[in-house]
C-alpha cells in the first residue's frame, strides 16, 4: 500500500479533530469539495489542523451548496514543524506567492520576511502569505502549518537567530565556486545543526548590511552560480542544494 494517499484532497481545518466530529463546511469549502473537485455524497476527504494530525472524513451534502464532513479516523499522527528558517527580502505580490509556495514545498517551517536597504515591497499582506503557506501545505501533505511571523528588519532578524543554528547566507559575491563543499566544512552532515537561510532583494544587499551579516558567528556564504538568479528562483535552489547536504533530503 502507498504511504500516502494522493486521490483524496486535502483541506486545511481550524477546528479540533477527532473520530466522529463533525465539520460543517463554509461556502468556499463547499463549493470547492462539489463543485471544483466534483466530490460526491461518501467520497473521502482528508483534513487537518496543524494540531492533531491527519484525519480521513467523508463528505456529506446538506442542501443544494452545502455540506459538512464527518470525521472517522486518523490516518498519520501529527509530525513537528520544520526548523528550517527562511529568511527572505519581500517580493511583489505574485512572485512572493510562488516564494512561499516554493518554500513551504522544499521545507521550511518558518518564512520570516526582512526588510532591508533595497527591498522594494515592504508593505506585506500577511494573511495572502500565511494562505499561500496553508495551500502549499494542503497540496503536499505537510501536517505542521508553517510559522509566518511579521517583517523584521535585518538587524534584530539576525539578532533573533539562535547562535547554533547555521545561516546559509546568499551573496553573489561570496568566492565560493564549490557550494556543496562549503556547506560540508560549515556543518557535518551527519549531525547538522538547525538551519536558517538567507536570501536578499534583486538589488542585492547594501556593504554595511554584507558586513553584519558575514560578522555574525556561524554563517557561511554561498554563491549559486555564474548567473543571476531571481529572488524567487534563488529561494527553490538553495532551498534545494541546503536539504540535499544538511537537510531531511540527504
Amino acid at each position: 500500500m502507498p504511504a500516502y494517499d494522493f486521490t483524496a484532497p486535502r483541506l486545511h481545518v481550524e477546528s479540533d479533530l477527532a473520530a466522529g466530529v463533525v465539520l460543517p463546511l463554509d461556502r468556499a469549502q463547499a463549493n470547492y469539495l462539489l463543485n471544483v473537485l466534483r466530490r460526491g455524497p461518501d467520497d473521502p476527504v482528508l483534513v487537518f489542523n496543524g494540531r492533531d494530525g491527519e484525519w480521513r472524513a467523508h463528505l456529506v451534502q446538506t442542501g443544494r451548496k452545502g455540506a459538512d464532513l464527518h470525521v472517522s479516523e486518523r490516518t498519520r499522527a501529527q509530525t513537528p514543524r520544520a526548523d528550517l528558517h527562511y529568511l527572505f527580502a519581500p517580493l511583489k505580490s505574485a512572485r512572493l506567492d510562488y516564494l512561499a509556495q516554493k518554500a513551504v514545498e522544499m521545507g521550511a517551517g518558518t518564512i520570516r520576511p526582512v526588510i532591508t536597504r533595497y527591498t522594494q515591497g515592504e508593505r506585506i499582506n500577511m494573511d495572502r502569505l500565511r494562505a499561500n503557506a496553508v495551500e502549499a501545505a494542503e497540496q503536499c501533505g505537510i501536517l505542521a502549518i508553517p510559522d509566518c511571523p511579521e517583517p523584521e528588519k535585518l538587524g534584530p532578524a539576525l539578532a533573533g537567530l539562535a547562535p547554533e543554528r547555521l545561516l546559509v547566507f546568499c551573496d553573489e559575491d561570496a568566492p565560493v565556486s564549490d557550494p556543496v563543499r562549503a556547506l560540508r566544512e560549515a556543518a557535518d552532515p551527519a549531525q547538522p545543526p538547525p538551519l536558517a537561510v538567507l536570501v536578499g532583494p534583486e538589488g542585492g544587499f547594501s556593504d554595511d548590511e554584507r558586513a553584519a551579516i558575514r560578522a555574525r558567528p556561524n554563517t557561511v556564504a554561498l554563491s549559486l552560480g555564474p548567473r543571476i538568479l531571481r529572488a524567487d528562483t534563488a529561494a527553490v535552489a538553495v532551498l534545494t542544494l541546503v536539504q540535499a547536504v544538511l537537510g531531511d533530503a540527504r
